[in-house]
């Protein structure tokens, strides 16, 4: 199964540097949650997690993401990450590191809480 959380972070990844919207959507399934925080809305569904990540070209620009090692168990993984990206408004650098919780069926996330920490 590590193989296949892999590819989904690494799917995941590869659209926030990229700042795409429907490939991060991708992993989830339809009827996924996500949250951004332990305090924030969930988002549920692809069309609310799309939206949420709309706005990245917008706002990010020299995104780039790495994530460690996987840790799973059944349908559960996590991982930490670590983000940098460079706001687009005002220049300054900002570093996110964090960690993902995800839970999946089917091949896909059908929630991810994430732990984060920004520097900046």
């Amino acid at each position: 199964m590590s193989d296949a959380f892999r590819a989904l972070i690494e799917t995941f990844g590869k659209g926030w540097e990229q700042g795409d919207a429907d490939a991060i959507a991708s992993v989830f399934t339809p009827d996924a949650v996500f949250q951004d925080s332990p305090f924030s809305a969930k988002e549920t569904g692809h069309a609310a997690i799309r939206a949420y990540w709309s706005d990245l070209p917008k706002n990010q620009a020299e995104v780039s993401f790495k994530a460690g090692e996987i840790l799973g168990s059944g349908a559960w993984f996590s991982t930490e990450y670590r983000c940098t990206f460079r706001r687009r408004r005002t220049g300054e650098w900002v570093d996110v590191r964090g960690v993902m919780v995800c839970e999946t069926k089917d091949g896909k996330i059908s929630e991810m809480r994430m732990y984060v920490h920004r520097n900046a």
